[in-house]
C-alpha cells in the first residue's frame, strides 16, 4: 500500500483487468445450465449456419475484446466519471447472457430473436459511448456487433424455418 492508503497502480490495474474479463466472460456460463444438444440438433437451420466448433473460438475473442474494452473505459476515471458507459456495458452483459436460456432453454427462437435486437440497440449504444471516452475501446467492440447481427439473422432466420 502506498501512502494514500490504495493499491499500488499496477497491481490495481491488473485486478481490475482481469475483473472486467471475468464480468465479460459470466454470459458465456448460462450454457452450463442449458442443454443446448439434442433438440437444436433437430432444427432446420440454413446451409451457412457456422458448424459447432466455430462458437467457441468466436465467443472466446469477443469476451476478451469486450472485458479489455470495458477495462480501457474504466481506466478513465472509474464508476466516478464513466458510471452511465459502464452500467450499460453492464446491462448489455445481461442481456447477452439471457439469450441462450431463451433459445436452447425454452426453445424460443422468436423470443431470442426479439431479445437479441434489445442486445444489438445495447451494444450500439455503448459502442457510441465507449467512443466518447476511448476510440480503441469502441473499435475492440465492433466484432461483437458483427457478430451478434449476424446472431440476429441466424435466429430469425432458423425461427422461420422452424415454425
Amino acid at each position: 500500500m502506498n501512502d494514500a492508503g490504495s493499491w499500488p497502480s499496477a497491481l490495481r490495474q491488473a485486478v481490475a483487468l482481469g475483473g472486467w474479463l471475468l464480468l465479460s466472460f459470466a454470459p458465456g456460463a448460462t450454457g452450463v445450465f442449458v442443454d443446448t444438444g439434442s433438440w437444436y440438433a433437430q432444427l432446420q437451420k440454413p446451409s451457412w449456419n457456422p458448424p459447432a466448433w466455430v462458437f467457441g473460438p468466436v465467443w472466446t475473442c469477443l469476451y476478451l475484446s469486450m472485458g479489455f474494452a470495458a477495462w480501457l473505459v474504466w481506466r478513465r476515471g472509474g464508476w466516478r466519471t464513466q458510471r452511465l458507459a459502464l452500467s450499460l456495458f453492464l446491462v448489455q452483459l445481461l442481456l447477452n447472457a439471457l439469450w441462450t436460456p431463451l433459445f436452447f432453454g425454452w426453445h424460443r427462437p422468436d423470443w431470442a430473436f426479439f431479445e437479441i435486437l434489445l442486445l444489438l440497440v445495447a451494444i450500439s449504444a455503448v459502442i457510441l459511448l465507449f467512443f466518447r471516452c476511448s476510440r480503441l475501446a469502441a473499435l475492440l467492440l465492433a466484432p461483437y456487433l458483427a457478430w451478434t447481427a449476424f446472431a440476429a439473422f441466424l435466429t430469425f432466420t432458423i425461427w422461420r424455418m422452424n415454425s
